[in-house]
Formats: structure tokens, C-alpha cells, sequence
């Protein structure tokens, strides 16, 4: 139950066959790939615009966007990634919505949250592929663990003693990082609504702010988990992965308008970031070389190896445990991590609706399959050579036992035990 649905070789070569057989007309302007696959066609099939915005938070899973640009992937397809170094996931959204930002490196929640109106101003929204797998990580601080709070069993006991008021971070209301945290709390008896306090920090400040004690814990993408051990003040109680294998993470995602106006260069960008993702889990040195890259002060700004441990899945938990995730963060995974499943932006509404953040049970199908461009996500996927799984639903086993498969979100959102 890994949600690798993916086609067998024989499937994918059918496929690849079928794609190449496949005229301009038929395709619509799908690949926009002169013959022989060197430069973007012209007339119809070129992208409407050439030079696109794409935002981003110094974070690694920043990396397939950044690569994109840095590698000229983008000029294989006809357009120049310009990629804009953003402060807050609230400034993303701002710029999204108003047209600064063409696209954006972004929280999958946060694109379903602006959709429906409750994590700022409503607006209809695309999320055009997914960019990562896995990947955060929450961590506590080494206050909790001189009070012997090291897992979230003890974390519980800790909390239920109610010594005081206990603060967790994370990086926007409807965003991923908000939702791992409530997850894993509640899977460990904790009420994020009431036996905590949420409070909402930009990722690059996350480190910086749990120093000064304004927060117990924290939920956020890396590296900032891995540089709060390095740094010594805090230490990791559960990865993202643990609490669901091969979650869905940040996405491409842009408005509906662009979407609309721009298909031949919004298929443009999700050909050249599935490029790039696959040239980054293409290797260990690739990966060396993007942790280097990312680094640098335009991007992370951070030290190279408070980014590249993690990156190669070589972990270490700040009390003294060391191993090798094989389920580390992935951008590629065969094209597994970018295909935008209906079953992902569902679960996010369906812990939406379990905290309160939505009062009554969405169309939740209807608003995926509109706010997913599956359709412009087959036609990048065509141009890049990426074989597609062989549904739009996946299903996972999370931390707590349950499993999520997208056939009855309302059954499933209302199924829990704790819940607003």
C-alpha cells in the first residue's frame, strides 16, 4: 500500500511508444517537442510566456525548482525559470494571488486552503505537480528532553501534567507542517487544539526562535530540523515519513487564470522540474552537487552539510541514534512523487475538516480533480518522458493505523477519535 502504482516496463515502454506516435494536433500542443525532441516547437505549441516567476522558501525540497533553472533544464522547453527567494509561506500565497509570482515551490495545503477561502483571501488555484516526497521532520527542544519528553508517548505524559503551556510551531494554518504535527500529536493522545498552543513561524526562523524559547517543538522541512541538532538545541522526535511513507509535500502550484491562459508554459515548467527531479535522485554525486548548489546564500543559505546528510537519507536524531532512511526525500522516485494524485489534495481537506478549518464537508473529489491539472500534469509528463501510474488514487497506512485511500473522505475526517 505504498501508492506506487506505476506501470509495469512493458506498461511504460507501451506508453512511451504511444507518446511518440502521437501528431501535434492529437496532442494539442501536449509536448510542444520539435522531431528528433531538441527545441520547443513554434506556432501553437510554444509557450505563451517565456520567463516565468517561480517562488520558493529556503527550504531543500526547493531543490527540483532550483536545479531546473541552474541546469537550463527550462531551455530545453522554451522558457527561462527565473527562481525568487521568498520570506513566508503567507508572502507566497500574497504573491500568487496578486500575480507577482507566476508559480510557486508551495505548501500542498496552503494551494487548497486559498482555494477554498480559509487560509487567506479565496481564489481558484492549480496544483500542477508534486515536487517531494518525505522529507521534515518534527523536532523538540532540549528542554523536553531534560524533562524526559523524547517520543510522543512521553511527550503525552509530559503535557498531561499540565506544568504549564506547552508551544509548538509550524509554518502556515493550512500547510503540511501544520497537518504532521496535529497527526502525530493527536496519534499520541495530545489535542493540538486544546492541550497545546499553534503558532505559526516562517521555516528559516524556525531554529532561531526555538534558541530564544519561544516554542517546545517545531514542525518543518529541512534542513532546519537537521541544523536544530547541529546547533544543539534541539533533537528529532519523528520524521514526516514516519508518520506517512511517501507523503505528499510541496507542489508546483499557481492560480487557475494562469493555469488557463498559460497550459503551453505551465506544461513547460512541470517538463523541465520533472527533468530536474530526475536528475537529482539520478545519483549520489547529483545530489552532492545540488545540496552544494542550494546552499549557497541565492538559495538556503546554510552549511552544505547540514543539507546533504538528510538528503542522502544518512540520519542522525540528537540523542545518540544514526541510520539509513531508504525513505528519505525523494523528487522524482520514477515519476511516483510529481503525479498530482486526487487522493493527496483530499487528505489535506479531510484534515481541514477534522480541525475546524473548514465548518462542513467540502465536494471533496470535485474540488481535487479541479484544483489537480492531471491534464496539464500527462501532457509534461509526455514531453519529458515520465511514465504515468495507472490511477489517480494511492493509498497509505499512517502512524496511528489508519489507512487513507480517498474512496469515503467524509467517512474517513469524521473517523477520528481526536478531532475539533
Amino acid at each position: 500500500m505504498d501508492g506506487k502504482e506505476f506501470s509495469t516496463d512493458r506498461g511504460r515502454r507501451d506508453f512511451m511508444r504511444k507518446s511518440m506516435r502521437l501528431g501535434s494536433a492529437a496532442l494539442a500542443g501536449i509536448s510542444g517537442l520539435a522531431p528528433g525532441g531538441g527545441a520547443w516547437a513554434a506556432g501553437s505549441d510554444a509557450p505563451e510566456k517565456k520567463e516565468v516567476r517561480i517562488g520558493f522558501i529556503p527550504l531543500t525540497d526547493c531543490a527540483s525548482v532550483v536545479m531546473a533553472a541552474v541546469n537550463r533544464f527550462d531551455e530545453k522547453y522554451g522558457i527561462k525559470i527565473i527562481a525568487t527567494k521568498e520570506a513566508s509561506w503567507a508572502s507566497v500565497r500574497d504573491k500568487l494571488v496578486n500575480g507577482e509570482l507566476d508559480a510557486a515551490h508551495v505548501l500542498y495545503g496552503l494551494i487548497y486552503g486559498v482555494q477554498l477561502g480559509i487560509g487567506g483571501p479565496k481564489k481558484d488555484m492549480a496544483v500542477l505537480m508534486g515536487l517531494n516526497h518525505n522529507g521534515q521532520a518534527i523536532t523538540l527542544s532540549n528542554q523536553l528532553r531534560d524533562k524526559g519528553a523524547t517520543d510522543g508517548a512521553s511527550l503525552a505524559r509530559l503535557v498531561a501534567k499540565k506544568e504549564r503551556e506547552y508551544t509548538f510551531a509550524q509554518t502556515f494554518p493550512t500547510g503540511t507542517h501544520a497537518m504532521w504535527l496535529y497527526y502525530w500529536l493527536a496519534a499520541n493522545g495530545i489535542d493540538p487544539m486544546k492541550d497545546v498552543k499553534s503558532i505559526t513561524v516562517p521555516p528559516p526562523q524556525m531554529v532561531a526562535n526555538m534558541r530564544v524559547g519561544n516554542m517546545d517543538g517545531f514542525c518543518v522541512g529541512e534542513p532546519w530540523g537537521n541544523r536544530a541538532i547541529i546547533d544543539k538545541i534541539g533533537f528529532t522526535a519523528v520524521t514526516s515519513q514516519e508518520i506517512w511513507t511517501d507523503h505528499p509535500e510541496k507542489v508546483l502550484g499557481t492560480t487557475a487564470d494562469f493555469a488557463q491562459k498559460h497550459p503551453n508554459t505551465a506544461r513547460a515548467m512541470i517538463a523541465a522540474i520533472l527533468d530536474a527531479g530526475r536528475w537529482i535522485d539520478a545519483s549520489l554525486a547529483n545530489k552532492q552537487k545540488t545540496a552544494e548548489t542550494i546552499a549557497q546564500k541565492a538559495y538556503v543559505n546554510t552549511d552544505t552539510e547540514v543539507i546533504v546528510a538528510r538528503m542522502l537519507g544518512r540520519y542522525e536524531n540528537g540523542l545518540g541514534k544514526s541510520w539509513d532512511d531508504k525513505n528519505h526525500m525523494k523528487f522524482y522516485n520514477d515519476g511516483a512523487v510529481n503525479f498530482p494524485y486526487l487522493s493527496d489534495g483530499m487528505w489535506f481537506l479531510t484534515q481541514h475538516r477534522r480541525w475546524g478549518l473548514l465548518k462542513e464537508d467540502p465536494d471533496y473529489a470535485g474540488v481535487a480533480r479541479k484544483v489537480n491539472r492531471i491534464d496539464l500534469y500527462q501532457q509534461g509528463a509526455a514531453a519529458a518522458g515520465v511514465a504515468l501510474p495507472k490511477s489517480e488514487l494511492r493509498a497509505a497506512r499512517l502512524i496511528d493505523g489508519s489507512v487513507w485511500d480517498g474512496r469515503d473522505p467524509k467517512k474517513y475526517a469524521a473517523g477520528f477519535k481526536i478531532k475539533a
